[in-house]
């Protein structure tokens, strides 16, 4: 299973940097509640980008900026 394409990861988040710590605390959620347990081969991180794509893990923004 391969990730899915930067493009279409990007549409569903505004920056990067923001899909880096959505697929990590996705990861780590997936991993402590062993939802993998039956997919021994796909990683965490694997997992949690598919989901990112697939629309099915979303974030909301607290604020727009530091000040």
């Amino acid at each position: 299973m391969n990730q899915p394409p930067i493009d279409i990861l990007l549409k569903r988040v505004d920056s990067k940097y923001a899909l880096v710590v959505m697929a990590a605390k996705r990861a780590r959620i997936l991993t402590d509640e062993n939802l993998l347990e039956q997919e021994k081969t796909v990683k965490p991180v694997t997992r949690a980008l598919h989901e990112i794509g697939e629309g099915k893990f979303t974030y909301v923004r607290t604020k727009d900026g530091i000040k």
